[in-house]
């Protein structure tokens, strides 16, 4: 075989590998889901994928043979929130939420249940977490916010434990009814998150969040059914908006140039919560989008692809708000 046909054979083995490959990642995306772990007898545990990485989601569901009452799950000492979303009483599914900061290593899941007749159900198995693979920004943002005064420091401590406090009440219910999405209209993919960065030449915290593009002005849209519990202009973040969207859900959107609701508005999906903008520490306008899952950071695009549809669909439909205060 001469070296130019072997060339061509190569590259169509090379193109043949990389369709292979799209198909595949297709099908995972699409949900396919991977059987995992020891059941009791007719219960079975399945996942999104087979490990995970700092800052990541997996999609877990649950079946029985017999109609279940309860299911409860516990990720090294931290909740996972379960809900019935099917028709079928014998299904239901939940979030494995972690950290952006959760340190490499296998951990133990646990879940734990009782049938309608009471009896009860189990399942286990190791979950491995990978470390994130985040790259690293130099940035230059105003003085104050590398070096801010006394009152500033204050000020920002007392935000961050006041976001703290929201993030740890649980509201035991789903709000949210139907597919995730992307906030801004158009846009399907962002950037920037977990990032370590360096701001003005001193290391800073890593990038809770995923930074969207946007005009200022640019209407922003709740991702999904939720109730609003913060809606105030804060130090580092700017004006701001945070939606509890019930089970530990909670999504968060930053920087904004202004508020259009409060808190205690309850809101349906695609609802328009304020415009993108430029407040806060950044360096133009654009929305910094934040989800936190039972107390951890998690790049929120992996709830789109894992419980919605990125196309922004929804907010092409009627939405509305309606205050509750």
């Amino acid at each position: 075989m001469s070296l130019q046909s072997s060339a061509v054979v190569r590259k169509r083995r090379t193109c043949f590998a990389i369709v292979c490959l799209a198909a595949t990642a297709a099908l995972f995306q699409a949900g396919a889901m991977a059987k995992a772990g020891n059941c009791t007898p007719g219960a079975t545990l399945r996942l999104s994928a087979p490990e995970s990485s700092q800052g990541s989601l997996l999609l877990i569901e649950v079946k029985n043979a017999k109609p279940l009452a309860e299911v409860q799950g516990d990720w090294d000492g931290r909740s996972v929130p379960f809900w019935r979303e099917s028709a079928s009483e014998a299904q239901r599914k939940g979030l494995l939420a972690v950290d952006l900061d959760k340190a490499p290593g296998e951990y133990d899941l646990k879940v734990t249940g009782q049938t309608a007749s009471g009896e009860k159900i189990s399942c286990s198995a190791r979950v491995a977490v990978r470390k994130g693979r985040f790259a690293t920004e130099k940035l230059q943002v105003g003085k104050q916010f590398v070096e801010p005064s006394p009152e500033q420091i204050k000020r920002a401590d007392e935000e961050r434990q006041k976001l703290r406090d929201i993030f740890d009440r649980v509201t035991p219910e789903r709000l949210w009814d139907g597919k995730f999405r992307v906030p801004l209209e158009g846009v399907t993919t962002g950037s920037n998150f977990g990032r370590r960065r360096i701001l003005n030449g001193n290391p800073g915290s890593p990038h809770s969040g995923v930074d969207l593009p946007g005009a200022t002005g640019t209407p922003v849209h709740a991702t999904q059914r939720g109730r609003v519990v913060l809606a105030e202009e804060l130090f580092f973040a700017g004006n701001t908006v945070v939606v509890d969207h019930g089970l530990g859900i909670y999504t968060l959107y930053g920087h904004l140039s202004e508020i259009d609701v409060q808190a205690g508005d309850e809101l349906e999906a695609g609802a328009v919560l304020g415009k993108v903008g430029a407040t806060g520490r950044v360096t133009g306008p654009h929305l910094h989008w934040g989800l936190t899952v039972e107390r951890a950071r998690v790049n929120p695009l992996q709830l789109v692809r894992l419980l919605g549809n990125s196309s922004g669909a929804a907010a092409r439909q009627k939405s509305s708000k309606r205050r509750t205060n």
